[in-house]
């Protein structure tokens, strides 16, 4: 009979034995990084390891996601996911940056990719999953990074998808429908140790935001003209006002970007828009701000007589890591790196930041920790992988081994943690709240 610690050894060093080739595959997703919804090459990528691995699986989810399964061979019992995410940000001046479409991998999501992988390299070992209950499922999850807003509108229009975050689409699709547990490890920049647990995240709503005026001659006949610009620097300032009223413990951020600022400097604006975010760390606080930067919104077009319509899109919400799960990939981080080098973070530490293993994370036990191993600062450009061993080997050594841990001796472990665990959202409450955000605010400042 093989014992967990001697099935955990032999996870380990299958992943040992094809490091380059695991960590060949960050580089080779660092190198062709790709968008939201738009990941075809890095899915191929994926396909092909699976398939390599004997591994069989679902194509095509939400676009480009995939989803894999393995069966223990033990017999019944929960299904734990492995996840990585496909996408990356756009980033210009980032130094592995697409030329032609500015996608560049800033947040390590790469890594990600290949630590799932990694992760099954080691689960698949024939004297490892003789002895483990259940099912293992690796899946490729697209469009994490909440960008690019028009184009995801577009296929949202398309009837292509619903929502605009890939593990939101795929839990509409049922893709969790049959999965218990899910684990994820992002890299982190923030913090010097090798891993990091517990804390939790901001939620968030999205808003695209048209502005519209009338053109003119910018220069003979301005009078004539509504300038949606000027509409949309004094929403930004009415935003900026507000600041002071946002109350530190529920880890407000508001920001975004200008889209469209006009059509030439010669004609006065009449088409602007922007992306914006709206962040807090509680659903309340979520809502209360979105309702007053709508509020400054409307005040911008006010003060000019334009338009301005307001597209409010159900983004993320908070990241509940779960205990049990939290605790047994901490003892094992333990097991393979000093106690120093791993950080628990307290349950109530937010980061500032959104993930949408926040929603799955409201209608199933996750967890959402961090690996060490990069340099520079989150989405910036200078946010560099200089350690893969680190950024991608442990994490995948770590997530094989808490699986073990999950679906060894019949799956008891998973067996307890899924009946203790207590869901705050059921799928259907998750997708009614959802639903009930989306909406579009339409004002006309010259007839108020």
């Amino acid at each position: 009979m093989t014992t967990v610690a001697e099935m955990k050894q032999a996870a380990i060093a299958a992943i040992e034995n094809r490091k380059d080739e695991i960590i060949g595959v960050a580089k080779t997703i660092l190198n062709a990084p790709e968008t939201g919804f738009t990941e075809y090459k890095t899915s191929r990528l994926v396909q092909q390891k699976l398939e390599a691995m004997g591994i069989p699986f679902q194509a095509g989810l939400a676009i480009t996601g995939i989803k894999g399964v393995v069966e223990g061979k033990a017999g019944p019992g929960p299904s734990v996911a492995i996840i990585g995410e496909l996408d990356s940000i756009r980033l210009l001046d980032h130094p592995f940056h697409d030329p032609a479409t500015g996608a560049a991998h800033a947040c390590g999501h790469h890594c990600q990719i290949a630590s799932m992988l990694g992760a099954m390299v080691g689960l698949t070992v024939p004297n490892v999953l003789q002895n483990l209950s259940g099912r293992i499922i690796p899946m490729a999850v697209p469009a994490e990074e909440f960008i690019e807003l028009e184009q995801r509108m577009a296929l949202r229009e398309e009837k292509k998808i619903e929502f605009l975050g890939g593990k939101q689409e795929l839990i509409k699709l049922g893709a969790f429908d049959d999965v218990d547990i899910a684990l994820l490890c992002h890299t982190n920049s923030v913090h010097p140790s090798k891993l990091t647990v517990g804390g939790t995240s901001n939620g968030h709503l999205a808003k695209y935001v048209q502005f519209t005026g009338r053109s003119a001659h910018a220069g003979g006949a301005p009078h004539r003209g509504i300038n949606a610009l000027n509409a949309a620097m004094m929403a930004i300032s009415a935003i900026h006002a507000n600041r002071e009223t946002f109350r530190g413990r529920d880890t407000v951020r508001i920001h975004g970007i200008l889209t469209r600022g006009g059509d030439s400097v010669s004609a006065v604006p009449s088409n602007v828009t922007l992306e914006w975010r709206v962040r807090s760390g509680n659903t309340d606080a979520l809502l209360d701000n979105s309702a007053r930067v709508d509020r400054c919104f409307k005040a911008g077009a006010l003060a000019v007589g334009a338009r301005v319509s307001i597209t409010n899109i159900p983004g993320y919400l908070p990241m509940r890591n779960n205990g049990m799960l939290q605790e047994a990939f901490l003892r094992n981080a333990q097991d393979l790196v000093e106690a120093a080098d791993v950080l628990v973070r307290r349950a109530g530490r937010n980061g500032g930041g959104s993930t949408d293993m926040g929603d799955l994370s409201q209608i199933i036990p996750a967890i959402h920790p961090y690996s060490g191993g990069a340099k520079g600062t989150s989405h910036g450009k200078d946010y560099i992988i200089q350690d893969y061993e680190t950024a991608v080997l442990l994490p995948a050594k770590v997530m094989a081994m808490t699986v073990i841990d999950l679906l060894s001796e019949a799956a008891a472990r998973a067996l307890e943690l899924k009946a203790k665990d207590k869901p705050a959202m059921t799928k259907a409450q998750y997708l009614r709240f959802q639903r009930q955000q989306a909406s579009v605010v339409r004002f006309d400042g010259a007839r108020a």
